[in-house]
């Protein structure tokens, strides 16, 4: 693994377009991008390392294109978001360290910076 700081590729799956119907390949699309393996100076924002990402049913709602939507939307051409489960990297918040693993809110990509750390929960484990 690369090492802290350091800027190292970041595979991501995009939206395409809003969802109309059924899910389809054409609708996503991968790029890779870079990210920095630090979390800003000063700031309570949790880098992740994804390990599982979750495609639930209350995701197609938030796909489509309806207005004042009950969910949060997503942006085209954006990573699309999701819950998943991820191994901390770096943190600048209090309540997360190095190495914990969490879940919750992440986005459809290799590495995460959590801003929104209200929706990321530690997971409790003995071994």
């Amino acid at each position: 693994m690369a090492g802290d700081g350091e800027e190292v590729r970041n595979k991501q799956v995009l939206a395409r377009d809003y969802i109309d119907g059924n899910l389809k390949e054409t609708d996503m699309y991968f790029e890779t991008s870079s990210i920095s393996l630090k979390v800003p100076e000063g700031s309570k924002e949790v880098l992740v390392k994804n390990l599982y990402l979750s495609c639930d049913p209350y995701m197609r709602g938030s796909k489509a294109k309806i207005p004042d939507n009950l969910f949060y939307s997503f942006a085209l051409h954006s990573p699309i978001v999701g819950y998943g489960v991820a191994k901390v990297l770096e943190s600048g918040h209090p309540d997360f360290k190095k190495g914990d693993f969490v879940w919750g809110v992440t986005k459809w990509e290799e590495y995460s910076l959590i801003t929104m750390t209200e929706s990321l929960f530690k997971i409790q484990h003995t071994d």
